[in-house]
């Protein structure tokens, strides 16, 4: 993607990257269409070109995603699939998230930890429950060892299952982990996950998301397309910050937690937008609702 100029009267020190086919998806309404009048004249916003979309949509298009009526920007694509693609957010994976920051989910002292052999022949089953661990949060410790601080055995076990690899999953727990000679819980955390690199994501979100708030309270003349644009883009960013996050409990983390004033920032500004949109002439987002249920009631 090519990043074009800043789109909300100030310049951005950084802003977030989102393929064209993203950003399609994002613009779904509630009824499931996009206006393609809306969507080049977001993507303008973002500094992508109209080619770049007319190509996006054909492929879409031809990949069944979606379908089309009309042409050029009179166009209304019409979802298929029925996939927000994705800058979703999870909602469970985003309610544990808040509810870690206001101290409703404190760490029992825990460690959970899940080992597996399978075998060559079963590769790619072996790949995708590694790679399914390393997204709900767990570390490597070795080859075929993880652990996490999460309770979540539930989910292992049911991907396992669906894998069919679950006769091969070993899975338990401990008060007592240590690694060679490190056994205290914090410098165990700074070890086994990159917390200098996820604290950095954070900061990024928080400037992002601090921002648009500035915009929103100064800047009421916004169109609904920028309005529209700086929603999108906040979407990208908290996606980029949470995922990876093994959102370790705050009793294993540096204190202050970047990632705890980064959440609550994005939530007052998904308040705001979400106001906005409600008041303005644009059909609403399905984006919106999305987060509107992700976020728990008292935050944004």
């Amino acid at each position: 993607m090519t990043t074009g100029t800043p789109t909300h009267g100030r310049s951005r020190a950084r802003r977030p990257e989102i393929p064209t086919r993203l950003l399609v998806h994002a613009l779904v309404r509630q009824d499931g269409t996009v206006d393609a009048d809306q969507l080049y004249t977001v993507a303008a916003l973002i500094g992508m070109t109209d080619q770049q979309i007319r190509l996006c949509v054909k492929r879409l298009v031809a990949e069944g995603r979606f379908t089309q009526t009309g042409r050029g920007r009179k166009a209304i694509l019409h979802s298929v699939a029925d996939s927000p693609g994705a800058l979703a957010p999870d909602a469970a994976y985003v309610r544990h998230a808040y509810r870690q920051d206001t101290g409703l989910a404190p760490w029992d002292g825990t460690w959970h930890l899940f080992a597996f052999a399978i075998p060559e022949s079963r590769r790619t089953a072996r790949d995708t429950l590694r790679e399914h661990l390393l997204h709900i949060g767990a570390a490597p410790l070795q080859g075929g060892l993880y652990v996490t601080a999460n309770p979540v055995a539930e989910l292992v076990d049911a991907h396992a299952r669906h894998l069919g690899v679950l006769d091969t999953l070993t899975r338990l727990t401990t008060i007592d982990l240590r690694i060679g000679d490190i056994t205290e819980p914090r410098a165990l955390a700074a070890a086994l996950w990159p917390l200098t690199d996820i604290a950095e994501r954070h900061d990024n979100l928080a400037t992002f998301a601090r921002t648009c708030l500035t915009h929103l309270n100064e800047e009421p003349e916004l169109s609904d397309a920028e309005r529209i644009t700086m929603a999108v883009e906040l979407a990208a960013e908290f996606t980029e910050a949470m995922h990876p996050d093994p959102l370790l409990p705050p009793e294993l983390l540096p204190q202050p937690w970047p990632g705890t004033g980064a959440r609550r920032l994005a939530a007052d500004c998904w308040k705001q937008l979400r106001e906005t949109a409600q008041q303005g002439s644009a059909p609403t987002l399905r984006l919106f609702a999305l987060y509107a249920d992700a976020l728990p009631a008292d935050v944004g």
